[in-house]
């Protein structure tokens, strides 16, 4: 099921949003550009669990910059066409109204928060991991628990099925629960070069519902003292 867009309008601008999408997208063609040469971009910026845990046990590996950074870092790569299409689609339809709830600078420090909490997450399930680890969908999977708790009344149109709406706790709900299974089935297993990073997503959807609440989720935006 892939959603197409939500029945829940908002009032301000994304700036964050539409932001972050332009940054993954430059960066993305910038990637593109390099052709072969891509995977040293990856070799540098990207979380490569076995390296974060030579790092933390005070051998740091040679690279250009601290492993510690690529927790960021990382969040801004994508490895494929779909993997960022997906990415930058959930991010703009479950993001502007986290960011309308939150505020424009809440918002950004909670989509960082939650994206090196996600990969935190994925390193602690594969703290031997020789693959890197790229992709937003751990921040953006913090969005979706975000909303989820905020708004699980609101209707998310599914793709093909654009007649038909769904309520976003069963939408989400279901999405966070596939992670999490797929998740505890890959426990134990061979990593592979395909995988994608299920706790990650799990994570990022359990921090997501834990932090924004604590950065004013419920808070009414329209009373005084509001921090955009």
């Amino acid at each position: 099921m892939v959603p197409f867009k939500d029945n829940n309008p908002t009032q301000t601008t994304p700036v964050i949003v539409y932001t972050l999408i332009t940054i993954n997208i430059v960066l993305f063609f910038h990637e593109l550009s390099l052709g072969a040469k891509s995977s040293s971009l990856f070799d540098v910026f990207a979380l490569i669990p076995q390296q974060l845990t030579a790092s933390l046990a005070g051998n740091p590996p040679n690279r250009v910059i601290p492993e510690i950074y690529t927790l960021i870092t990382s969040q801004f790569l994508h490895g494929g066409l779909i993997h960022i299409s997906g990415n930058m689609l959930f991010l703009w339809i479950f993001g502007d109204n986290v960011e309308e709830s939150l505020g424009h600078i809440k918002f950004l420090v909670f989509y960082l928060g939650c994206g090196v909490l996600a990969a935190l997450t994925h390193w602690f399930f594969a703290m031997d991991s020789t693959i890197p680890t790229v992709g937003a969908s751990g921040a953006i999977a913090g969005i979706m628990g975000a909303y989820l708790i905020k708004y699980p009344q609101s209707k998310i149109i599914i793709f093909p099925f654009v007649t038909e709406k769904m309520p976003a706790f069963f939408f989400l709900g279901f999405w966070f629960f596939y992670q999490a299974f797929k998740g505890v089935a890959a426990l134990g297993l061979p990593e592979t070069t395909s995988g994608a990073a299920y706790w990650a997503h799990a994570g990022g959807f359990i921090f997501g519902a834990i932090l924004a609440p604590m950065l004013g989720l419920f808070r009414d935006r329209n009373s005084p003292g509001k921090n955009n």
